[in-house]
């Protein structure tokens, strides 16, 4: 497995010489609220609707219903948004079965064309959709492995594209308490992406005698998936484990200490970006309210006119989850920003969760 990971690593390492060629990059966004307030580096331990955009393994902890919606201020200020719709069910011994829906709003942006570059002439939206459905289950206490399919769509009135990507993932956890978790994940390995559709086709006068026209289809050029390879350790310390409260014990239950400190690194091998590099840390209180926050480093990050991401490497986060009721569902709420540079004021994204 070692060797196997190494050899991943060297062949999708991140190239500077190919950064920007990949297309269908809304297959690198995260749009849960719970793990986008640490980068998406939680791929050790990540659990349910936060999964399917994260380490598809993860999925084998939900333990019955999940649904979820949210919505992202991508590059608050810039009218992007971008909204989301995730559903999680766990069949027993079969497995846990997933599906993410998401598309992408830009707005209503003006129609150019040769005779009119000022625009006033109308106006489109270009349509960006995809759709996963994910399996994972547990093979034993401390391994769970998953799978996935996401099927994209991108398409303004005259051209479209269509595709499908996979990714495979696995975790581990091991240790006294069970609080050492690996993970790893490989995403959007998949069949290419090529554009078609009536905007390549350029009406023209005959090169004879030029008394009629000619329609000629001006082919175009078939482009890769962004694929990446991601690993995370993460490590969770029990502030309180050595000094339990009789009180918090239930007869039905095993004790769970009230306050979890977890420690997080992670590292991105881009196959069309450059590698990411970080860490987090993240504070639960009865696994009901949480704080995270943490750091992702980047080549020429920190160098405004080199750097080729808008991110600053800066995210955080907080979660509310609570019962409705005595006998109702689980509800949370997440929130996550992450920094980005001028004239951007940041990301934004806002989750409800439901869980039976």
């Amino acid at each position: 497995m070692v060797c196997a990971t190494c050899m991943s690593v060297t062949a999708f390492a991140g190239n500077k010489d190919r950064s920007g060629q990949a297309g269908a990059t809304q297959l690198l966004i995260n749009p849960w609220g719970q793990s986008t307030g640490m980068f998406g580096m939680n791929t050790s331990y990540v659990g349910g609707l936060d999964a399917m955009k994260t380490n598809i393994a993860g999925l084998a902890h939900s333990s019955k219903t999940e649904i979820g919606v949210s919505h992202s201020m991508y590059l608050s200020g810039s009218g992007i948004g971008i909204n989301n719709l995730g559903f999680v069910q766990n069949l027993g011994n079969i497995g846990v079965i997933g599906a993410n829906i998401m598309s992408m709003s830009f707005g209503e942006i003006p129609i150019t064309d040769y005779d009119n570059p000022e625009g006033g002439i109308g106006t489109y939206n270009p349509q960006f959709f995809n759709a996963l459905v994910g399996y994972s289950k547990e093979f034993s206490k401390n391994i769970a492995v998953g799978a996935g399919v996401t099927f994209v769509s991108e398409q303004i009135p005259d051209a479209k594209a269509s595709g499908a990507v996979f990714e495979a993932g696995i975790q581990y956890v091991t240790g006294k308490e069970d609080n050492f978790h690996f993970g790893i994940t490989l995403r959007n390995i998949g069949t290419g992406m090529k554009y078609s559709g009536s905007g390549f086709s350029v009406n023209s006068e005959a090169p004879e005698d030029g008394n009629y026209s000619l329609n000629r289809h001006v082919p175009s050029e078939q482009f890769e998936m962004p694929t990446y390879l991601n690993l995370g350790l993460s490590y969770d310390y029990y502030f309180d484990a050595n000094n339990p409260n009789p009180e918090d014990q239930q007869s039905s239950e095993e004790y769970k200490p009230k306050h979890r400190g977890t420690i997080i690194a992670n590292f991105t091998s881009n196959s069309f970006n450059n590698d990411y590099l970080g860490g987090a840390l993240e504070y639960a209180f009865k696994e009901t309210f949480m704080l995270r926050a943490g750091y992702r480093h980047e080549s020429k990050i920190g160098d405004q006119a080199l750097s080729t991401t808008f991110y600053t490497g800066v995210c955080a986060g907080a979660t509310i989850k609570f019962r409705v009721g005595e006998t109702g569902p689980n509800l949370a709420i997440d929130y996550s920003f992450r920094s980005t540079r001028r004239p951007a004021n940041g990301v934004h994204v806002i989750t409800l969760r439901m869980m039976r």
